[in-house]
């Protein structure tokens, strides 16, 4: 058996030009590095932009009595636009509008002791926000104000951030959760489905007595299903927009569930004090409505906690329907597909495995040879394959095996007579090249990362027997 085999080190096949190998490895950066870029980007724009000089936008307080139109403008001169005063008539009303939730504090003027009513509740750092500037309104009228805790948070959550990190704590294994099933390619939706149900419901209940157990949390065992209603919100509605974006599910779902939802949650820096973008945002996302449900829940009598829900269920829902609106979408394809090649209708096929470019390492596989483009994979073997007169012979069965002899990859040349493989990790490899008609040629070749390889053979016909 003889074998003539060039191996060649320039991945375009010798003179493909600097131009080629620069458009190359721009593609290939571009493709590696989108997700950190993206997360780069999103964590200055979403964290630092909201967070790095909070300042009150609109924060509403009644004040008892008369005075109040005078203090609005006084307030309007020295910090414009940070507070709207509603006037009530005593000291009464004022505390029980806090309570109930229709303003964010509550100032009673005196001339020896004006009372403030505030709701740690609601963050403490507005809280603090609150102090500092009734603090200097009492002292300009000679008093020296009295701060009243309307709503105090539990025992064991002394900044009033304890209920975000619970929050937390069930949004991101809710989404990483379905990034990890995406790999359980033996899974079928409906049990994918199941499995992110049980373990929201896991999760729920898990956060809820850890909580309780460091006195993060009042004793309110309706928080369960709320938290329970949460994360299939977050795990249903990223799993939805897998058939959609595909590779591109992580920054999509990331997007929304941590780079939007966090900093309009009103948890970390209460929502009076990020920027109108994230404000507006507040009243759609599902962690600030869950946030906002449970402060309604354990400190204000349950005020709005239904309202709240709605709006958790309605993103349960929108994912629900993604998650139907792609398996319609796969099975339409299906059907094409049967009825081009003329056949009767097929089943819906299985759900195909999708890569995550944040965790998932490549898998080798056979691809078209040429074919350039993002989100298309670089191969780092190609070759081509001819016959005795240098001629290319399409069809031709390449196959690589690793080093104990487990099958790899197995492609077919093209047209042209080339072939092209990515994904093969650094290794030793033999690549074997037959044809019914010709004599088999094999190479046994090193995979190196990062440096692309090119092997072709060329296959002399079978001898005539005599």
């Amino acid at each position: 058996m003889a074998e003539h085999a060039e191996h060649k080190a320039d991945p375009e096949g010798g003179g493909g030009g600097s131009a080629s190998t620069l458009g190359v490895t721009v593609r290939t950066l571009a493709e590696t590095l989108w997700f950190p870029a993206f997360f780069f980007t999103g964590f200055l724009v979403c964290y630092l932009l909201p967070f790095h000089n909070p300042v009150p936008h609109h924060v509403d307080v009644a004040v008892a009595g008369p005075s109040a139109g005078q203090l609005e403008q006084a307030l309007a001169h020295q910090s414009p636009g940070a507070f709207d005063i509603h006037q009530v008539a005593d000291a009464r009303e004022a505390h029980d509008a806090v309570t109930g939730r229709e303003v964010t504090a509550a100032y009673v003027p005196d001339a020896h002791k004006p009372q403030l009513y505030v709701a740690k509740a609601d963050g403490y750092s507005l809280e603090s926000v609150l102090q500092k500037t009734f603090t200097k309104v009492a002292q300009q009228s000679g008093g020296q104000l009295q701060v009243h805790e309307a709503a105090p948070t539990a025992p064991g959550d002394g900044m009033g951030t304890g209920l975000f990190y619970v929050v937390l704590s069930c949004t991101i294994p809710s989404y990483v959760s379905v990034m990890m099933l995406l790999r359980a390619t033996t899974f079928g939706r409906r049990k994918k489905v199941l499995t992110l149900v049980g373990l929201g419901g896991v999760e729920s209940v898990v956060a809820f007595f850890v909580a309780r157990a460091m006195d993060v949390i009042p004793d309110e065992p309706l928080a369960i299903p709320l938290l329970f209603l949460f994360t299939q919100a977050v795990a249903l509605t990223s799993y939805g927009l897998v058939p959609f974006f595909k590779q591109f599910f992580p920054g999509v779902a990331m997007g929304l569930f941590v780079l939007l939802s966090m900093p309009s949650s009103s948890g970390a820096i209460p929502v009076q004090m990020v920027p109108g973008f994230f404000r507006a945002l507040h009243p759609v996302m599902p962690m600030g409505n869950l946030i906002e449900a449970l402060r309604g829940l354990f400190y204000f009598d349950g005020k709005d906690v239904w309202r709240h829900a709605l709006v958790i269920c309605a993103w349960v829902v929108a994912g629900v329907a993604l998650i139907a609106l792609g398996a319609w979408k796969e099975r339409r394809a299906a059907r094409k597909e049967a009825a081009a090649e003329g056949g009767a209708e097929a089943a819906a096929p299985a759900e195909p495995p999708v890569e995550d470019p944040a965790i998932e390492l490549p898998q080798p596989s056979a691809v078209a040879p040429h074919s350039h483009g993002m989100g298309l994979r670089e191969p780092n073997l190609t070759g081509r394959v001819t016959d005795e007169g240098g001629r290319p012979l399409p069809g031709v069965a390449i196959t690589v095996t690793g080093t104990h002899g487990r099958e790899l990859v197995r492609a077919i040349t093209d047209q042209h007579g080339e072939y092209a493989a990515a994904g093969l990790s650094a290794q030793f490899v033999n690549v074997i090249a037959s044809s019914p008609d010709r004599l088999a040629a094999v190479a046994r070749l090193q995979i190196r990362d990062g440096h692309p390889l090119r092997h072709d053979f060329r296959l002399e016909p079978r001898p005539v027997p005599v």
